[in-house]
């Protein structure tokens, strides 16, 4: 009965033989007074075209073996007496927002307790061409009325498809009006699709309540901050073996200076001849990369 009930859907239709050893199973398949127990396996058999023979265990040696062999999980399988034919379900019909306004549009019917002159208003805007009711908005365009299970559906293609990047709440709602859809609650259901979207959930803004305070950055103008470097040593060429490097750290502008040694004598001249082009206003600083070589005399100067 297990094989059966976990075979069903390769089972249901087909043309079933079942052989077996146990000879008494067909006199208790037939037996009238039975247990709740029989009986609800003999429903069970009776969704099947089941034929069941009898083999000697000898001459079925497949199942024979499979019978023989030893379980290693000794804990006792819990047996399932449910049968999906023994629950009880429920048939309702849910209709579309709109249905009260087709109703009074087509044949002029008015369900009890509606206000008739609600639907009279409501049918001013609507136009319906059968299969499909259309609605004048105010922008001039026909939109189609859709029902919350299509709905659900446009506010998924429109958000979170490959043409719908994820958008918040009023660009994806922008789309579905654009798309030619209507329905009352559009912009409501569109937000709480969103809120449960895990994709954005995970991928959302960054949250900056607990984020640091930022600072300001340096405010400074052209030729105010330059960096200083040392080059070198390279093959001397007329006793100069330095190349001392000056950048400005706004501009890029570049200042080189060829040099016998790596002191602070050199880099002064390199300060001197910038100062005579007006390129260092007055107030000036450096910063010195990695200027080993360059004395504090420098710096004060």
């Amino acid at each position: 009965m297990f094989a059966i009930d976990k075979f069903r859907s390769y089972l249901a239709g087909a043309k079933v033989i079942v052989y077996t050893d146990h000879a008494a199973l067909k006199y208790r398949l037939t037996k009238k007074d039975a247990k709740p127990r029989l009986i609800r396996w003999i429903l069970l058999l009776q969704e099947f075209d089941i034929e069941i023979k009898d083999k000697k265990g000898v001459e079925n040696s497949v199942i024979d073996h499979l019978s023989r062999m030893q379980i290693e999980d000794k804990h006792d399988v819990p047996k399932n007496e449910y049968l999906q034919d023994d629950t009880l379900l429920k048939v309702s019909a849910a209709y579309p927002w709109y249905a009260n306004i087709v109703n009074y549009m087509v044949p002029s019917y008015v369900p009890l307790g509606v206000d008739k002159k609600k639907l009279i208003k409501e049918s001013q805007v609507q136009l319906w061409d059968d299969p499909y009711l259309y609605r004048a908005c105010q922008d001039g365009v026909l939109r189609r009325c859709v029902h919350m299970e299509e709905a659900i559906q446009i506010i998924e293609k429109c958000h979170g498809a490959e043409y719908g990047s994820h958008y918040g709440t009023f660009r994806t709602h922008a789309k579905i009006w654009q798309s030619g859809f209507y329905w009352p609650t559009m912009y409501q259901d569109t937000q709480d699709i969103i809120k449960r979207c895990e994709r954005c959930q995970r991928h959302g803004n960054i949250n900056t309540h607990d984020a640091m305070p930022l600072t300001n950055n340096l405010q400074v103008e052209l030729f105010d901050v330059w960096g200083v470097d040392y080059m070198g040593p390279f093959l001397p060429y007329q006793g100069y073996e330095y190349i001392l490097v000056a950048v400005d750290y706004v501009y890029k502008w570049v200042e080189a200076l060829h040099c016998r040694a790596a002191d602070s004598k050199h880099a002064k001249r390199c300060s001197r001849r910038s100062s005579s082009q007006d390129l260092a206003p007055q107030g000036w600083s450096l910063v010195m990369v990695a200027a080993t070589s360059l004395t504090e005399d420098f710096v004060n100067s």
